[in-house]
């Protein structure tokens, strides 16, 4: 088992950054490809981005490229996303997730997932 919690959220402006962080227990993340999720009110829970193993791959979806940056540290545990000119169309809970296997964007293929954490973007 795999335990995740994310921290960083907050209340920020318009074209400003956070970084998040997924801090995990019970088991080390070599093994897992790690992603960020995310879900706005009212609309299905959709892909982030996700890095491979060892962080040499990452993936980005498209609304995001150029803005988010994935990264991870085996050696503590950590798994980021730093945000940068941030909109509100980002505001939304952030989910971290991890899962065995190969790489997948789409969320049902994740094991498993942090509580979340609300980032919220003002205009």
């Amino acid at each position: 088992q795999v335990q995740l919690v994310e921290s960083g959220g907050g209340l920020v402006q318009a074209g400003g950054s956070l970084r998040l962080s997924c801090a995990a227990s019970g088991r080390s993340l070599n093994s897992y490809i790690m992603g960020w999720f995310r879900q706005a009110p009212g609309k299905e829970r959709e892909f982030v981005a996700a890095i491979t193993y060892g962080g040499g791959t990452t993936y980005a979806a498209d609304s995001v490229k150029g803005r988010f940056t994935i990264s991870r540290d085996n050696a503590v545990n950590m798994v980021y996303l730093q945000m940068k000119s941030l909109k509100p169309e980002d505001t939304a809970i952030y989910y971290c997730a991890a899962r065995l296997g190969a790489m997948a964007t789409r969320a049902p293929a994740y094991d498993y997932w942090g509580p979340g954490t609300q980032v919220t973007v003002s205009s």
